[in-house]
């Protein structure tokens, strides 16, 4: 599959042995779409074991149609995703229309109240969904288009869909991984994002997220989130996760300022076949914690 001026383009693909399309019924499906790219992972549930793996680019769109379009254009000429059979089908939204609420204070009349406290919403055009971390006893509220909730509805309409949020599944992810005694900093830096998190006790403290500007941004907010956490960059674990790597320019940035940074590992309740091994342990978190969260 090879990108357009407007299309999509393959980045990674890995297919496990023991993948089987005549086992589709016990397959998890997972999909990660986000504004300028696009993830897919296939579990089994009998045994947690991650059989499929993808990772698109998108091409650049000019309005939610478009961005449709070009998911629409990815299902068309894939050898699976249009199957209806799955034992259950988890799409993730990636994007800043989202809120979230801590679970003894939520009310689900007030849904949409939430939202717009923390981003406009255009009641004719978005639904609005929620996502409950149990663990953390956070509620994440966020939007989808009713354009592609519509189209996932009609293509997935004999399985199990559920709409769940990026930050959630992160949320879910670094507290399964969590270890009681260490309290780091959690950093998930992504395409386009950072993520930054702080959990204490299998209790959430801390969680945003921030648009990247400049290069310069990475540290930035980093260290604002230390201050205010009142952790010290000199002595605090950080641990990072994403597109990142000891030779990456964001890396040799962070140690300058931070002196104990090390890398995360995939989520524990997953398990990975030696073809997976190409793919670094810290790449794709949220993609994998999708499968931790209980929709």
């Amino acid at each position: 599959m090879q990108a357009t001026a407007h299309g999509f383009k393959l980045i990674k693909k890995i297919k496990d042995d023991r993948f089987d399309e005549e086992k589709i019924h016990q397959y998890k499906l997972l999909i990660q779409l986000g504004i300028r790219d696009f993830q897919v992972a296939i579990v089994d549930g009998e045994n947690a074991r991650l059989l499929f793996f993808e990772d698109y680019v998108l091409g650049d769109s000019g309005s939610h149609a478009e961005l449709t379009a070009q998911y629409q254009q990815l299902f068309d000429v894939h050898p699976v995703l249009q199957a209806g059979f799955w034992n259950e089908v988890r799409i993730s939204i990636k994007h800043s229309k989202f809120a979230q609420v801590p679970q003894a204070l939520f009310l689900p009349e007030a849904t949409t109240e939430y939202l717009r406290f923390n981003a406009p919403l255009d009641a004719t055009k978005e639904d609005v969904y929620v996502c409950r971390n149990q663990r953390a006893e956070v509620v994440t509220v966020f939007a989808v288009q009713k354009e592609l909730v519509a189209w996932l509805q009609n293509l997935y309409g004999n399985t199990r869909l559920s709409f769940v949020h990026q930050s959630a599944a992160l949320i879910e992810g670094v507290l399964a991984s969590a270890q009681p005694q260490q309290h780091p900093l959690y950093i998930y830096v992504d395409r386009f994002k950072l993520h930054v998190l702080a959990v204490a006790d299998d209790r959430l403290l801390y969680y945003n997220q921030f648009l990247i500007k400049q290069f310069a941004d990475y540290v930035k907010y980093i260290m604002l989130v230390l201050k205010g956490l009142g952790m010290d960059q000199q002595t605090s674990q950080v641990l990072l996760w994403g597109y990142i790597g000891k030779n990456s320019p964001h890396y040799q940035e962070f140690i300058k300022y931070i002196r104990n940074v090390g890398f995360g590992s995939r989520p524990p309740a997953l398990k990975f076949g030696y073809l997976f091994d190409e793919i670094q342990e810290h790449h794709f978190f949220d993609l994998y914690a999708i499968y931790l969260l209980q929709p």
